[in-house]
């Protein structure tokens, strides 16, 4: 379902409110560089496993069963490759995983983001009950 123009005017309006207020947080949020790299890191994957299919089928045809195998385990690993890169692309708007989440620098980077988060709701209240205010 499209956004209203109301809708859209105030999500632009609050994307221009976090590039003006933390650029390197709103930066972060979308995420691009580590799509483009995870993208790039999938499509290598699914080549790697076409190269995988011809070392198995020219094993077949040459009768050379360790090429057979060197190309099962080509397009094995490829495959598994591609689908837990996939798995790890941020979608847009998401912020990429900074650390581990079980270790003290993730716990920090969670109460960290838990703020920012929380200052970000309030703004967004305090703009709301200022519009119907007026």
């Amino acid at each position: 379902m499209p956004l209203s123009e109301h809708e859209q005017r105030m999500l632009e309006q609050m994307e221009r409110a976090l590039y003006a207020e933390d650029p390197k947080f709103a930066t972060a949020l979308e995420g691009s560089g580590l799509r483009t790299y995870t993208r790039r890191r999938v499509y290598q994957a699914v080549a790697g496993f076409l190269v995988g299919i011809a070392l198995l089928m020219a094993g077949m045809v040459a009768k050379q069963v360790w090429l057979s195998v060197v190309g099962f385990l080509v397009m094995l690993g490829c495959a598994v490759l591609a689908v837990t890169g996939w798995r790890k692309a941020p979608k847009p708007g998401e912020q990429p995983a900074g650390g581990p989440a079980g270790g003290p620098q993730g716990r920090r980077q969670g109460r960290q983001r838990r703020s920012m988060m929380d200052r970000i709701e309030q703004r967004w209240q305090k703009r709301r009950d200022e519009q119907q205010g007026h």
